[in-house]
């Protein structure tokens, strides 16, 4: 099985900025992630925040962050709905990116 961030270390940044702003991306890879930050503005050619490097990259209009909450809100009802059971925090953000953001 491959890995899905080699190769490819903005995918890992916007995976966990969904994560994020679903409130599912946990504290040792918050931690990494501000640590890494100068590191991520260097191989971007960005200023800021892991978080800011990203909306930056993607042209992020302000309140994105609030958009994906609330699909990840009205998406979690109809999935309970249909299945019975919580969404995956972690396959509704690979759907998430694979579907909506070049990476």
């Amino acid at each position: 099985m491959s890995d899905r961030y080699e190769g490819k270390p903005f995918l890992k940044l916007l995976d966990s900025y969904v994560l994020a702003a679903i409130g599912h991306l946990d504290d040792p890879t918050e931690k990494w992630l501000v640590e890494a930050e100068p590191y991520f503005r260097d191989i971007f050619g960005a200023e800021g925040s892991w978080k800011d490097i990203v909306e930056q990259r993607l042209k992020m209009p302000e309140g994105g962050s609030a958009a994906i909450l609330e699909v990840w809100e009205k998406g979690a009802i109809k999935y309970r709905e249909h299945t019975g059971e919580d969404p995956h925090p972690v396959n509704f953000t690979h759907t998430l990116v694979d579907t909506n953001f070049p990476h």
